[in-house]
């Protein structure tokens, strides 16, 4: 790429895209610097100063900063580049190509979360391009590490380098203001709030032996129980603040029988029934009801003519803001019963409280963006570094602003093959970002 090429690639977004797709950051083992390395020269050319922090120096954080006014605190932007595997995964487009077929831009990060990133750099690059003084410094942040837990990324940033953060009160990160069509309205949820990791370790133990004398009732028998639980078990509804925004929201804009069901989402005693007449809603809707545990890692025998004595599984367990480990073990033990030993291996806290501050602004930007449109809170059943930075009282909106096709599955394509993103969409959200900057006054 030319120095005329760089120097304009902020008009050119899916471009930019592209470029980081490029950058293989499969995480483990993440190997974030060449990616980091192009970043942080694009904004050195632009005139932005930069800095580089880093546990591992194979796993960097870059830390940029546009001038304000003084006006106002400092506005954060932030995002990782670090992607899941593609391993064991059949792609009809290489995964680290970027390839562009059809308007749609391919590849492992396209919308987790590399496309946010490249909005984010193309939004900042064009501001200094044209001489934009935010009312506040504008920070941005690009992170290693997202995907597997934050310790080389954010909750080394926040632990260690705090005082980068001084006076910040609000951020702009991951996910929200991707369209969600539901009837015929066009939603654009901006997330506010976020679960919580809560993994945990189950543990069965029973009689063993020799694989050619079979057990009944073994450990494996106990999993099996425990497991069929999970399957077929929700745990109890809770109907948190951001949930009765969000459905709020939706609700307010639905008529007919649709409306009708989706308001009885906050209704405790008819929820689950609710959520059974929501089809393919239902995945989305239902962990943002429930605090949720799902079996992901198995330990058992090692030999195969050994019946174990002992079963250790991983559980993905994730809690609704404003609830604890200790809810999440009363609730399984309650549906589990004595027969599995529970333990927690590591719980990330959210933020306690909502502040929506800026999220007038935020929707004002997607109405003009898209009159159609209709901004409503978004509760994330996943997890961001949103977590780290809320332990500085930064409260973060998802806000990757992505206009997207009424048939484009977006959940299902995160973390999955032939994962892909509208060129139009970069484009979109790379002008939203750029319109808070531009906007941003408190």
């Amino acid at each position: 790429m030319t120095p005329s090429e760089t120097s304009t690639i902020y008009q050119r977004p899916a471009e930019l895209l592209q470029r980081l797709i490029q950058f293989d950051t499969s995480n483990p083992p993440g190997n974030e610097a060449a990616c980091v390395t192009y970043i942080n020269n694009l904004l050195n050319e632009a005139g932005i100063d930069t800095t580089i922090l880093a546990r591992d120096p194979q796993r960097p954080n870059l830390i940029a900063r546009l001038p304000g006014r003084g006006q106002a605190p400092p506005l954060l932007l932030y995002g990782h580049v670090d992607v899941v595997t593609t391993a064991g995964q059949k792609w009809s487009h290489p995964p680290f190509d970027g390839e562009i077929e059809n308007d749609y831009l391919w590849g492992r990060g396209a919308l987790d979360m590399k496309s946010g990133v490249a909005m984010m750099i193309a939004a900042l690059l064009r501001a200094k391009a044209e001489e934009i003084q935010p009312a506040g410094d504008i920070v941005l942040v690009v992170l290693s590490d997202e995907e597997d837990g934050g310790d080389f990324g954010a909750k080394f940033l926040v632990d260690e380098h705090s005082e980068y953060f001084e006076g910040i009160r609000y951020a702009l990160g991951e996910f929200g203001g991707f369209t969600l069509y539901i009837g015929d309205k066009r939603f654009y949820p901006i997330q506010i709030a976020e679960k919580q990791v809560c993994w945990m370790k189950a543990t069965v133990r029973g009689e063993g032996g020799h694989g050619s004398m079979p057990v009944r009732g073994g450990a494996m028998a106990k999993l099996a129980r425990f497991l069929k639980i999970l399957d077929e078990k929700r745990l109890p509804v809770h109907i948190t603040p951001a949930a009765t925004a969000m459905f709020g929201g939706i609700t307010s804009h639905l008529g007919g029988a649709i409306g009708l069901i989706l308001g009885q989402l906050t209704n405790p005693r008819l929820a689950n029934q609710t959520i059974k007449l929501l089809g393919e809603r239902a995945r989305l809707f239902d962990p943002l009801l429930h605090n949720t545990v799902s079996p992901t890692i198995l330990h058992t025998s090692e030999k195969v003519n050994v019946i174990p004595n002992e079963i250790t599984i991983e559980l993905d367990g994730r809690l609704l803001p404003g609830f604890t480990p200790a809810d999440m073990l009363a609730e399984l033990r309650a549906l589990v019963g004595d027969d599995v030993e529970l333990e927690v291996l590591r719980y990330d806290p959210g933020p306690d409280d909502l502040d929506l501050g800026l999220f007038n602004m935020l929707a004002d930007i997607l109405v003009d963006s898209d009159p159609e449109g209709i901004p409503v809170p978004l509760l994330l059943s996943g997890v961001t570094d949103g977590r780290f930075f809320s332990k500085l009282g930064i409260q973060t909106y998802g806000f990757t602003p992505m206009q997207l096709p009424k048939d484009f599955n977006f959940s299902q394509l995160i973390h999955n093959a032939d994962e892909r993103i509208p060129l139009n969409a970069v484009n979109f959200g790379a002008d939203a970002i750029f319109q808070a900057i531009q906007r941003y006054t408190s």
